[in-house]
């Protein structure tokens, strides 16, 4: 670490729980970033500034007008390009220093089995069930900290699936992939800026501490956001032990 990197992430070293040996893991790590639209914005940019050596964003979608209330790592200039450009684009006008990887494509197993292997976290900012749980699936596969995230109207929730841990559910340990779950869109419903804003930077935050070795972790937990009360509460999740997700973990259910 040079004089400059010091001066950078000075408020991180200052911090007696993260110090230099944090932010040397940080610097060394790498991240795999799915979406790159209202959660992955606060995302990519956190983690940018936070010096994560590795980026790579997934994403096979363009920025929209309609982006703009909520995505902030896109800008009026940038509307009808690629999102993981752009919000590669603005994570490198933050920190130039860090290595930013971009797949303008849909999350599929054959993607995720290459990227998750190579990642040290996975955060997970996709809209849609279907992508979550191959996301989970290829985190449990490769014992891969998951830190999954999702927001629609005023609400928002995240979680840490960490099957390192024998005793931590995975995503299909709570959201069954059988399971009759509702997609609600926000083209359809609607979304507060804010509430994606603040699921997006928690997100950030759990996979830097992940990276640092600084915890707990929100593994075990799925923490709920309630932006009309502006309150949060908490439950506690448990592994499945019919989950048929972490039968595939190495060593089985």
């Amino acid at each position: 670490m040079n004089d400059d990197d010091l001066l950078r992430y000075s408020r991180h070293i200052l911090l007696e729980e993260f110090g230099i040996d944090g932010q040397a893991r940080v610097s060394a790590g790498r991240v795999l970033v799915i979406g790159a639209g209202g959660l992955g914005s606060p995302v990519a940019l956190y983690l940018a500034a936070a010096g994560v050596g590795h980026v790579t964003l997934v994403d096979d979608d363009e920025v929209d007008l309609t982006n703009l209330q909520r995505q902030v790592a896109h800008t009026q200039a940038r509307v009808g390009r690629l999102k993981v450009e752009s919000a590669a684009e603005a994570m490198r006008e933050i920190n130039p220093g860090i290595a930013i990887e971009t797949h303008a494509l849909r999350a599929d197993e054959a993607l995720l089995a290459r990227l998750v292997a190579a990642a040290d976290v996975v955060v997970d900012c996709c809209d849609n069930f279907a992508t979550r749980h191959a996301v989970n699936r290829a985190c449990v596969a490769h014992s891969k900290p998951l830190v999954a995230g999702a927001a629609i109207r005023f609400d928002g929730q995240l979680s840490v699936y960490d099957t390192r841990d024998d005793a931590s559910p995975c995503y299909a340990c709570i959201f069954p992939p059988d399971a009759a779950f509702e997609e609600t869109l926000c083209a359809v419903l609607g979304v507060f800026g804010p509430v994606v804003g603040t699921v997006g930077t928690l997100q950030a935050s759990e996979a830097l501490k992940l990276l640092a070795g600084i915890g707990p972790s929100l593994a075990g937990k799925l923490l709920m956001f309630d932006g009309r009360r502006t309150a949060f509460d908490t439950l506690q999740i448990a592994r499945d032990p019919h989950c048929s997700v972490c039968a595939q973990r190495p060593g089985g259910v």
